[in-house]
Order: C-alpha cells, then structure tokens, then sequence
C-alpha cells in the first residue's frame, strides 16, 4: 500500500526535518528552500485534496519540466528522499523513493579556465578602474588574491585585517564550508598586499572614515560584500569580450579559483611532479572537504591531460 500524506501533515515534518539538518550544523538554506518549493508544488497541484498519493507527488514534482538538465532533478530529488527518509524514522511504512529514479550524480560541467595572457587582460583592467564603489587598488589585490591562492570569493570578501598575517605570509580563512583554515602565500603577493594596505590607509584618511576591520573595502570606507565583488568582476570580464555582453553564460568570478587549481596542477606535472601525490596538498590549500573534490581538477582542461599523454607515453619507451 502506498503512502498517503495531506498537506498539514508534511509541512510539519518538513519543519523537523529542516531543524534537525541545522541541529546537525548545517546552515541547510538550500535544501529547506526546495523543500519550501516542492510543498508549494503540492499546494497548487493538489489544491483541495486531502489525501495526496506521496510516490505520484514526488513523480509529478521530479518531471514538471521535462526540459530541465538530470543532474538539476538529481540534486532536488535527493533533498526530498533525504526529507523522505527522515520521515521513516517516525513511520517504518513511509515511502522513499528509490535512488535510481533521479541517479545522476556527477555533473558534466566543466569550468572556464582563464589562460596567462587572459589573467594579465583581467589584472590591467582591474588595475585602471574606476567606478562609484569599487577602487582600482583594491581590485587589483582582490584578483591577485583570488588567483594566487584559489580561496573563494565569499572567503577574500570576509577577511578581516587580523585574519591577514602578511609578517608571517598566511591568511587565516574563519569558518568556511563548517571549516577553518590557514592559507599561505607567497612573497611576491604580500608585497602586493601591503601596497594595497598603504593605499587603504590612505583612502580612509582622506575621507574621514573609521577603520571598521573588514580587509576589502570599498571607495566609500564600507565593507566590500560577496555580491559587490562579484559584479565588479563580472563587468571586467564583459568590458575585455571573456563574457558576453548578457545574460549569466560564460566565464564567471568563480573561475579565477578553478584556474588557480589547474594552473597549479599544470606547473606540476610540468616540473615532472607525481600529481596524485599533490593532490591532498591542493585539496587541502583549497580547503576542500575531500580529496574528491579536487579530482574534477584533473580533466579541466586539454593541456593537463596533453602533458598526462605525454609522460605515459614516455613511461612506455622507458619501460621497453
């Protein structure tokens, strides 16, 4: 016999599955936001029913738009067979749907990999420009700082003057993905970093602001946001033709992370290095909760595998 839930009763179990996720340490906003839409979904599909059939809800909810990618319908179906599986907890019978019916995994995606002359492009830009928030000086040792060391871009917005020990060559990255972690970095880039921090001192004297302990900030002496570096970013990537001129297509800021990885891979297996064993190393520079997440590194770009080919071709010849 299947399950059968009304509405009254889901909402309230998927209040206690959401406080239990956060009770767990997970800060879950994107899986209590599905969950929120897949209850809206059943709301206005099984308006004025009482007894809702939960294996055809999750059906209808998985296939609403035929046209979406599997590996979209994969992670919101596997938000709401977790949400299913707590509530078996409480009900033996309850239905959970099997993990086949949405079992992409893996995404195909691969990322924009900025190459040298590009980055040179982004930096110049960043070097010369001017707009009613954002200051050149610091855009340039933002993008510097993204790049040279691969930390997220939420983590280089939030940075505090104390978190950046430019003495000893580390950053110090709070709490980040459940985590906290200390980058180091090299002495071409504290050099940059400490110009930037003449530089802020100046722009603070020069409009009478207090000193409010953020690292980034903007023209004005106020705390540079996630959301404002972003777009900075993303209009330099439009004003060089990286990204188009519309629309969210294209390279992203998020890409001067993923480039910092491959070039570092690339820079290895051209120094002959064993890159399986500097895996671990990377993932943990980039603070990665496993090794698996740095692995997608590796088929990033056709030069990494080009210089892979290589050297098991080289291997081959040696061995005969």
């Amino acid at each position: 016999m299947s399950t059968v839930i009304n509405i009254t009763e889901l909402k309230n179990d998927a209040e206690k599955f959401v406080m239990f996720k956060r009770a767990m340490g997970f800060r879950y906003q994107r899986g209590a936001y599905e969950i929120d839409r897949f209850l809206r979904f059943l709301e206005e599909q099984w308006r004025n029913v009482d007894d809702i059939p939960l294996a055809d809800a999750i059906s209808d909810w998985c296939g609403r738009l035929p046209s979406r990618k599997a590996i979209s319908v994969g992670c919101e179906f596997g938000i709401i067979r977790q949400f299913c599986l707590h509530r078996r907890r409480r009900d033996p019978t309850c239905y959970v749907p099997e993990q086949a019916f949405a079992p992409v995994k893996e995404s195909a995606f691969l990322p924009y990999i900025f190459s040298h002359e590009e980055v040179l492009r982004i930096l110049a830009t960043a070097s010369t420009l001017k707009g009613h928030f954002i200051w050149a000086s610091m855009m340039r040792r933002l993008i510097l700082l993204l790049y040279c060391t691969g930390i997220r871009l939420g983590e280089a917005a939030r940075l505090k003057m104390e978190d950046v020990d430019l003495d000893r060559g580390k950053l110090l990255i709070r709490d980040s993905k459940r985590r906290t972690r200390f980058v180091p970095i090299r002495e071409d880039l504290i050099a940059e970093l400490q110009l930037y921090l003449y530089d802020r001192q100046m722009l603070l004297l020069d409009i009478g602001r207090v000193d409010h302990g953020t690292f980034f900030i903007r023209q004005k002496g106020g705390a540079l946001s996630t959301h404002g570096a972003s777009v900075a970013i993303r209009e330099i990537l439009r004003s060089i033709g990286i990204k188009p001129a519309n629309g969210r297509t294209g390279a992203r800021p998020y890409e001067l992370r993923h480039t910092f990885a491959v070039h570092r891979l690339t820079a290895w297996a051209k120094d002959g290095s064993d890159i399986h064993a500097k895996l671990p190393f990377l993932s943990a520079y980039l603070g990665h909760q496993n090794i698996l997440g740095t692995e997608v590194y590796l088929k990033a770009t056709p030069q990494l595998l080009e210089l892979a080919s290589i050297r098991f071709e080289q291997h081959l010849r040696d061995s005969r």
